[in-house]
């Protein structure tokens, strides 16, 4: 198992319990092992990359991964998520919202050659904004409920730079991460003084996931962020330090240094700042 991490107290997060959908590989395995590597104990998830969450959850040990086939436009296998957290482990105190479907099911040559939104077939848009709008959603409205009753908990969606959301040829995905931001906002204004936080985790740029097509120029994998610059901000997202946070971003690679003196120029407000216009 990669490289056990603590949480930016140094202390082990031992007594929670998390669920990361969208495990498989990238940024959501990053996480997980995260989370599983500081002591939680986690629910991973994914609709197709069965075998990865298996064998993940293989080499940590079912006392800290248990691996779920699950697809979050579902309501029933949300449902079905949340219940195996707490039947296998007491509780739930952690979502990290990181399942999604990004620009290459549009078209592998995304990068490369822009396609314009009547060019995007019907299908497709539909299953990016059902898998990265409304998955969020389901899974958000599956686990909230022990959450209350705990008096803490943390939602963490995960998220991606303004500047792709306004990219050309870049919808759906960017218009399903603009949503995305603003069901934080709103979230968390619904959730303000429950002890419940909401907030927004993004890169900070492209990052080397299953998002990114084959065929990519070398010179362009190089410049690519590693998944596990996600972790130490998560890791301060679910621990008590950051307990009067919420409805904000945190950019991962703008993290420097350990704990709250790391956030600088990282946390931000979610969605977009209110004008009068």
């Amino acid at each position: 198992m990669d490289e056990l991490v603590k949480d930016q107290d140094g202390q082990s997060l031992s007594n929670r319990v998390a669920i990361v959908t969208g495990a498989g590989r990238g940024l959501g395995r990053a996480m997980a092992l995260g989370l599983a590597g500081a002591g939680c104990r986690v629910v991973i998830t994914a609709a197709r990359e069965t075998r990865e969450i298996e064998a993940l959850a293989a080499e940590a040990g079912p006392d800290s991964i248990v691996a779920l086939t699950a697809d979050v436009t579902r309501e029933e296998d949300c449902a079905r998520v949340a219940q195996t957290a707490l039947s296998t482990f007491g509780r739930l105190d952690i979502l990290v919202n990181n399942a999604g479907r990004g620009m290459k099911y549009v078209s592998e040559r995304f990068l490369t050659e822009p396609t314009r939104f009547w060019e995007v077939r019907p299908e497709v848009f539909r299953m990016v904004i059902d898998t990265n709008v409304n998955g969020p959603f389901l899974m958000a409205r599956a686990a909230v409920e022990p959450m209350l009753r705990a008096g803490w908990g943390r939602i963490v969606n995960v998220s991606m730079n303004r500047e792709t959301m306004r990219r050309a040829g870049f919808s759906p995905y960017g218009p399903s991460k603009a949503a995305l931001e603003s069901e934080t906002v709103i979230w968390a204004q619904d959730l303000a003084g429950t002890g419940v936080t909401v907030n927004a985790l993004l890169p900070g740029g492209a990052t080397a996931t299953g998002m990114i097509p084959d065929g990519v120029p070398a010179s362009l994998l190089a410049t690519l962020l590693r998944p596990e610059v996600m972790v130490s901000p998560l890791l301060w997202l679910a621990s008590t330090r950051s307990d009067s946070v919420t409805g904000k971003r945190l950019i991962a690679n703008r993290w420097h240094g350990e704990g709250d003196a790391a956030l600088g120029e990282a946390i931000g407000d979610a969605g977009w700042t209110p004008t009068t216009a």
